[in-house]
């Protein structure tokens, strides 16, 4: 069995710890109310970068805002991830508001 550098071992608890943290920080913003400012604009300009014109950046940053900073992972991703987001509808005609 070869024997792992220290700097290896090193750089992985690094990304474990980055990661955890990433993590744990979804969860705040989530727990705490208040979106920080970026956090919508951010995860919005992800879910969103596959469109090509239209209301998508919008209704997401809205519902970003009601969902305490929930949106889905990317552009493909599942809205499950999100439940207060996924549940989202129009008052009138009940489709989903939420992109």
């Amino acid at each position: 069995m070869r024997a792992v550098s220290v700097s290896a071992v090193a750089l992985l608890l690094l990304f474990l710890v980055a990661g955890a943290a990433a993590s744990f920080q979804d969860l705040a913003v989530a727990a705490d109310g208040p979106v920080p400012d970026g956090v919508c604009d951010t995860k919005c300009k992800i879910r969103c970068s596959e469109k090509v014109a239209g209301r998508c950046y919008g209704l997401c940053m809205m519902c970003c805002g009601r969902c305490a900073g929930c949106v889905p992972s990317g552009p493909r991703a599942s809205k499950d991830e999100c439940p207060c987001y996924r549940d989202m509808t129009s008052p009138k005609s009940r489709r989903p508001k939420c992109p």
